[in-house]
């Protein structure tokens, strides 16, 4: 579930933290999530990005894993 925050918007299941957006200037935006991070021109990308790389982390197997 998204919900507004200060400067952004952050990404969340109950109440664990996936991921954020903050807005970094004009009509450009950084997002965080599932150890990855880049940016976006627009809200509705970066946002994309995060419900992508949250995917994505709970998908990709550890490497460590026995």
């Amino acid at each position: 579930m998204w919900e507004r925050g200060y400067r952004g918007h952050v990404y969340w299941l109950g109440k664990q933290k996936l991921g954020k957006v903050s807005h970094a200037g004009k009509q450009h935006y950084t997002w965080e999530a599932g150890g990855r991070a880049g940016s976006a021109q627009d809200l509705a990308k970066a946002k994309q990005a995060v419900e992508y790389a949250v995917l994505m982390a709970d998908k990709q197997l550890d490497l460590f894993s026995e």
